[in-house]
């Protein structure tokens, strides 16, 4: 290896990584061992070459080389650079000697892809044996990491033998291989680390790369072009790359063979690597560590959504009406729920967020970026917002170099088939009934603002301040002859029990409740101060999510901060038949909470340098209702607070939802000018605003409530016939 040129690539690698969108994350560098280490990864890309030696050097602080299919060496442009990265053909006659020795030598470790080939199609498995197919031609992976690992053992333990009876084969053996540094040799062990190397998003497309080819080629042909694509969508496009590394694989164990202890331990020459029976049974042995390493390999592959999303239209029923857009999202969502619960596999991190965003307004465009390769490939056609499927997409069998361009979402597909559970479960859940899934989405739901609240609430509990936990549990008052579902949201530092007397007048009018538990309420103020408006949203989009699955019309509501909320939803949302706000802030009142930025600042600065106990983080609170509410309030909250209504502020003009608004004329918390002004700024043409004249907050409880509660009711019964 030419270390100038090693260093030099790093340097190379660092400028690329300067323009280059893709974000690598790397899992389980723990697991890498000393001594001698042979990594093998799983191919889909030229790239993997460059990048995976220059990580794992960055890791180990050794030399990494690297064994490349001879077609790699054939492209000039890769050729230098991998001859002087360390990179060696699978066809060099010289590579099984050079990799012996430089793993001997302990400051280089080796990478090889056992599949021998970039497997383009992802198709690795055959009569439920690994088998890479391309296009009519199958094969097994590759043994030669096994082999190799086996004969550096093998040569280790024999070392070990002879210097202990001072055999002259000592002394041969060690000038043979080339030997600096015995003593390490010999107490170290032969290692093959399985590597897995994840993409996400993984579909090609046009890039740099790809339109300076078509400028400076003539007439490039669709393999390159289809590589070009692929690769530098990885390089130039928003692609995570996960790296993660496994629990490494002992060999020595499999030298436990009377016929290898004979040679281990004779004093004479012996051919190893020639003899029949010992070349026999090093292939029995190397096939079942390949074995080994290769579901260790996939076993790692870390599940997204196109593997979710792949998978569960790839089994779901044919339908000639087409596919409910809907129905396959709950699918996706309960298969998300499934696969992070499990805990067996490995997912992508955004696993782990909530996952309502699915079934609301897909806002970070899980579903839109799919349904538009699965579109723009043939394999859906969107038609009255359902997806007719070409099923013979899934088939078919595409190309094996021009597949990642032509079916991408069979790509997807297949590479979730070695992980045989996670594909059976993905199934089941395709062809569940649309009733099923719908029951299914609502009692997942419910379980999780169960088991979210009594974490949340056992996690921040303090004696004599936090209330009981009945305060904060979330209400459901299902009526068995509903008119309508009502969705009501209680305000800032307060809990579902808030709006439990409008819940119960609600339910005696034949209305069916929810009330959520905003995400930080009903526990204690530090849990509040964690908290951001972001998850005050989740929490009402899961309430929405279980009302809709309960109820046919639904109507959105709330008080305060929970006004702020509902007024939020019906602005993204579609299936609300009114909305109707009580005492929304515009702005708080108390000058104060303008300030909170500031402190916030302040308390960040003081942390820093150690003096937090001057730090400003909460401020006395003296509530209307003191067995419900909080007594100490969060700056961070206030904060996030108003984040809120200057998120909510230019999406009240999208508001076009039947919408009342109702304040009180001597609020002392929300000034009722900046609710008037709200008002007027609602895009709805159906709006109406109702000033009572309290001198109250909170005026859902207290004395009058039965005006405001047959208002609200009057509204809302006009749309719901």
């Amino acid at each position: 290896m030419n270390r100038f040129a090693f260093a030099l690539s790093g340097y190379t690698f660092k400028t690329v990584s300067g323009f280059s969108k893709s974000q690598i994350r790397i899992f389980g560098e723990h697991h890498i061992p000393n001594g001698s280490v042979i990594f093998t990864a799983n191919h889909f890309t030229r790239i993997e070459t460059i990048f995976l030696p220059y990580h794992i050097h960055n890791i180990t602080k050794k030399e990494v080389w690297s064994l490349a299919s001879e077609g790699l060496f054939n492209v000039p442009i890769l050729q230098g650079v991998l001859d002087k990265l360390g990179a060696v053909s699978t066809k060099d006659p010289n590579r099984d000697d050079l990799i012996l020795k430089t793993l001997f030598s302990g400051n280089v470790q080796w990478v090889i892809f056992p599949e021998g080939m970039m497997v383009k199609n992802k198709k690795l498995i055959r009569k439920n044996r690994f088998a890479l197919i391309e296009d009519t031609f199958v094969t097994r992976p590759h043994t030669g990491a096994a082999i190799i690992a086996l004969r550096c053992e093998f040569y280790r333990e024999r070392l070990r033998r002879m210097k202990t009876i001072g055999a002259p084969e000592f002394d041969r053996l060690v000038h043979e291989l080339e030997i600096k540094n015995i003593d390490l040799v010999l107490s170290g062990q032969t290692h093959i680390v399985p590597v897995n190397i994840t993409y996400y998003p993984a579909s090609p497309k046009e890039n740099i790369l790809s339109k300076i080819a078509r400028i400076i080629m003539k007439s490039p042909s669709e393999r390159v072009m289809e590589e070009l694509m692929t690769e530098g969508s990885i390089l130039f496009s928003d692609v995570s790359i996960n790296i993660r590394f496994g629990e490494p694989i002992k060999v020595k164990g499999y030298l436990n063979d009377p016929y290898i202890e004979s040679m281990l331990t004779v004093k004479r020459k012996v051919k190893f690597d020639d003899d029949i029976i010992s070349k026999q049974l090093t292939r029995k042995f190397s096939n079942i560590i390949m074995e080994k390493y290769m579901s260790a390999v996939y076993a790692m592959t870390c599940l997204n959504y196109d593997h979710v999303l792949a998978c569960i239209l790839m089994h779901f029923p044919y339908r000639k009406q087409g596919i409910d857009i809907y129905e396959f999202k709950c699918k996706a969502y309960i298969a998300i729920c499934w696969l992070v619960s499990d805990k067996t596999y490995f997912v992508s991190e955004e696993f782990h967020d909530n996952q309502i965003h699915l079934l609301i307004d897909d806002r970070f465009n899980r579903f839109e970026n799919f349904l538009t390769i699965a579109e723009n490939t043939g394999v859906i056609k969107l038609k009255d917002n359902k997806l007719v499927k070409d099923q013979t997409k899934f088939m078919t069998r595409s190309n094996f170099h021009t597949i990642r361009i032509e079916n991408p979402i069979l790509v997807m597909a297949n590479e979730v088939e070695p992980l045989k559970e996670v594909g059976t479960v993905l199934k089941k859940i395709a062809q569940t009934s649309y009733d099923k899934i719908i029951s299914c989405v609502k009692d997942k739901i419910i379980e999780k603002t169960a088991n979210d609240f009594s974490r949340d609430y056992n996690n921040h509990y303090i004696v004599e301040e936090s209330k009981r936990k009945r305060i904060g549990s979330p209400i459901f008052l299902k009526h068995e002859n509903e008119i309508a579902g009502i969705l009501l949201i209680h305000g800032y530092m307060a809990a579902p029990e808030e709006m439990k007397p409008f819940a119960n007048y609600l339910y005696e009018n034949s209305f069916t409740v929810y009330v959520p538990r905003l995400k930080g309420h009903g526990t204690a103020p530090e849990d509040l101060a964690q908290t951001t408006y972001e998850q005050w949203i989740e929490s009402v989009e899961e309430a929405f999510i279980i009302l809709r699955h309960s109820c046919k019309k639904i109507i959105v509501g709330g008080f305060s901060t929970g006004a702020g909320l509902a007024l939020e939803l019906s602005a993204r949302v579609n299936d609300i038949v009114a909305v109707f706000a009580v005492a929304p802030p515009m702005r708080l009142k108390d000058l104060g909470s303008y300030f909170v930025p500031a402190i916030d600042a302040w308390n960040a600065m003081i942390k820093k340098i150690h003096l937090n106990t001057i730090a400003k983080e909460f401020i006395e609170n003296h509530p209307e209702n003191s067995h419900i509410n909080y007594r100490r309030n969060p700056v961070s909250g206030i904060h996030q607070l108003e984040k809120l209504m200057e998120y909510l502020e230019p999406k009240l003009k999208t508001i076009t939802k039947p919408t009342l608004v109702i304040q009180s004329r001597k609020d002392p918390v929300v000034n009722p000018k900046g609710t008037l002004k709200l008002f007027k700024q609602l895009g709805s043409d159906n709006k109406e605003y109702y000033i009572f004249d309290y001198d109250r907050h909170g005026i859902l409880t207290g004395e009058g409530v039965q005006r405001i509660y047959k208002a609200i009711e009057q509204f809302v019964k006009q749309f719901i016939k």
